[in-house]
C-alpha cells in the first residue's frame, strides 16, 4: 500500500526549509558532524540531511530529536504559546 503524499503550499514549504537551515547552522556553529548528530538521534544521515532541507516528509518526532541533539528542544515549547488570534476570536465571542 503506498502512502499518499501530503500537499504543501509553498509558504509551508519555504517555512520548513528556514527551520532546516537554523537546525543546520546550529549543528555547525556547536562543530557536530553530521555523523554524529545523526547517530545521537539515532536516524540516519539520509534523514538528518532531509530535515536540514526541510523536508516536509520528516516526522516532527525526527525534528524533536535532532533540537534535542542541539539541546534546544525547549524551544519546541515556544510554538503556538501566544495564539493571539485566537485570544482576538475568543475575546470577540464575550462581548
Amino acid at each position: 500500500m503506498s502512502k499518499k503524499k501530503q500537499k504543501i503550499f509553498p509558504r509551508e514549504r519555504l517555512i520548513l526549509e528556514a527551520l532546516g537551515e537554523r537546525l543546520m547552522l546550529a549543528r555547525k556553529r556547536r562543530k557536530i558532524t553530521t555523523e554524529i548528530a545523526a547517530a545521537r538521534a539515532g536516524i540516519t544521515r539520509v534523514t538528518l540531511n532531509r530535515a536540514e532541507k526541510g523536508s516536509p516528509e520528516v516526522s516532527l518526532g525526527i525534528y524533536f530529536r535532532i533540537l534535542s541533539v542541539l539541546h534546544l528542544e525547549d524551544d519546541l515549547n515556544k510554538i503556538a504559546a501566544d495564539d493571539e488570534l485566537g485570544r482576538q476570536l475568543q475575546d470577540l465571542e464575550l462581548k
